[in-house]
């Protein structure tokens, strides 16, 4: 190994003055980017969004057919990568032992990956997908549709759950597995910089130091500052909701704004304590009272109808995943649905995915390359598939014995109107006749709306500083500060010029040069294992790997 090589990393972070620690061109580039963009958007918001918007549906309507190989590509490549004979291979060197107990790590897996998603969308996805007036001009649910399926009753109701759990099962979360998996190894037992540029060593060899290796990185700092910010969006949305609901404040512009101050000064504390501290105890502690949340919802509902429900749905799905991954819409109403709704969600997870993939590998030094895939792409979707059910179940067992007919308790009219952060408070408040049991749901949920984000953003602060710190596993504290906050500020500007909109869809538009970055790392990742099985740790810390040679 030449001096050249063994001295990169160092030449490329400085050692001293303003940008200690940091990549000084990558921590200068990404603030000027975010800067121009917030700028470009906040100043014309109607402009900026038809841009968004136009990049968005052509991406939504001619490229449906990739995003949907690329998910099945991902996801079938997991599935051999779990079976093979690499999966015995240690992420790390091969006396490493993980870092984090199992349920610590599990709480951590869940949290930074959809925990706020399934408050926000466990009720209102469900119920758009077993409605059936098409408010929006395209199908609720051509799946059911197309099986003559198309009265409010519970076949269609199972059909509902069968979408709702494609779009966050197993090939939402292989993209996530993808990434995580390859940081992860060319991170910890490659000793290369835990960096997304890493992965494109096999690829492009030492081109990951120079510009094309700062393009990647810079392309998941922005997936990572506007996926957070959009998300402290919708949240902050459903948590005003709540407080409204619960004392009568007013949801406006202001709550929300406060709101957002308030989540990012916490969450920017819990990362500078740092993953070991108080990222992992916000974590634990939201599986907890989740859970209290959970059994709200199951035994205050039909909890002999919700386990029977669970099962039969969980069956459809595992059934019917494999062929839904595959199919793609051309008549014109099921197009429109399709990009609506799976390449939106296929886009989302894809933005998201620098960020999550990030933090995964991050917590999961020491563990074996099966352990890792059967970890994080089983645990978390089997919890959210119970979730999803009983949040979703009981909203539509409520619509479906509604004393009027089904579908005339309300919940539906509110996702018909698009009132989604309504739905679950809606569905809380029909669940049982004890009124004070309900409102304190009520605030539980609320509650844990705000903690769900905390740590969805103090992971992402830390993901976004370890990379712009050229893959340093605590990037130093001040930049951590910096990021934290400015998240909060992004969202709280684009909320006040009625920007976040623009922002989603600008966020989903930028999916498309990430899954091409994945795709690349996914045939990275396969053929450095199948060169170089044992992955024999290097002697230098900061060496390439000698199968890319």
């Amino acid at each position: 190994m030449n001096d050249k090589k063994s001295n990169g990393i160092q030449n490329l972070v400085a050692t001293g003055g303003l940008w200690k620690g940091l990549h000084p061109g990558m921590g200068i580039a990404s603030k000027a980017m975010v800067v121009a963009f917030v700028v470009f958007t906040a100043l014309n918001v109607e402009f900026a969004n038809g841009i968004y918007a136009a990049v968005r549906g052509w991406i939504e309507s001619a490229l449906n057919w990739y995003y949907v190989s690329a998910l099945v590509i991902m996801f079938f490549v997991c599935i051999y990568l779990m079976c093979s004979r690499h999966g015995s291979v240690k992420l790390g060197d091969d006396n490493s032992k993980p870092e984090f107990s199992n349920f610590s790590w599990f709480a951590m897996l869940f949290s930074a990956g959809v925990g706020i998603g399934l408050l926000f969308f466990g009720i209102a996805e469900p119920m758009f997908y077993f409605d059936n007036t098409q408010p929006w001009g395209y199908p609720n649910n051509p799946f059911a549709d197309r099986a003559m399926v198309t009265e409010m009753n519970e076949e269609r109701a199972v059909h509902a759950m069968r979408v709702t759990y494609f779009h966050w099962g197993f090939h939402a979360w292989a993209v996530y597995v993808i990434i995580g998996l390859c940081l992860a190894y060319f991170g910890f037992r490659k000793k290369l910089p835990l960096t997304l540029r890493s992965s494109l060593y096999p690829i492009i060899g030492e081109k990951i130091y120079g510009p094309v290796g700062h393009a990647v990185d810079l392309l998941a700092v922005f997936g990572t500052v506007f996926g957070v910010a959009t998300s402290l969006g919708l949240g902050v949305s459903q948590m005003a909701a709540g407080l409204n609901h619960l004392f009568g404040i007013d949801p406006g512009v202001i709550t929300q704004v406060t709101l957002i101050a308030v989540i990012s000064a916490v969450a920017t504390l819990s990362a500078v304590s740092g993953v070991g501290k108080g990222i992992r105890i916000i974590s634990e502690w939201n599986i907890w009272l989740s859970a209290v949340l959970l059994a709200y919802f199951l035994f205050g509902g039909p909890a002999q109808w919700l386990m029977g429900f669970f099962v039969t749905t969980i069956g459809d799905y595992l059934w019917n995943a494999i062929p839904m991954g595959f199919a793609t819409f051309n008549a014109e109403g099921e197009r429109d649905w399709q990009g609506g709704w799976t390449i939106f969600y296929w886009g989302w997870w894809i933005s998201w995915a620098p960020f999550v993939g990030m933090f995964i590998a991050r917590i999961s030094r020491g563990r074996t390359i099966r352990e890792f895939m059967v970890g994080v792409m089983f645990v978390p979707t089997t919890l959210a598939f119970f979730w999803l059910c009983i949040f979703g179940g009981n909203a539509m067992y409520i619509e479906l014995t509604a004393e009027g007919g089904a579908g005339t308790a309300g919940i539906a009219e509110l996702v018909r109107n698009w009132n989604l952060p309504a739905a679950l408070y809606g569905t809380i408040d029909l669940m049982t006749g004890v009124n004070w049991l309900n409102w304190i749901m009520a605030a539980l949920a609320t509650f844990l709306l705000a903690t769900w984000f905390i740590t969805s953003s103090d992971s992402g602060t830390l993901v976004i500083t370890t990379m712009l710190s050229m893959g340093d596993d605590h990037p130093p504290q001040k930049f951590r500060i910096v990021w934290g906050l400015g998240e909060g500020f992004v969202a709280a500007v684009l909320l006040l010029a009625g920007g976040l909109g623009a922002l989603q869809t600008a966020s989903i538009a930028a999916a498309l040069p990430v899954s091409v970055i994945m795709l690349l790392m996914t045939y990275g990742i396969v053929k450095s294992l199948s060169e170089d099985s044992s992955a024999v740790v290097v002697e230098s810390a900061q060496a390439a790997p000698a199968t890319a040679e």
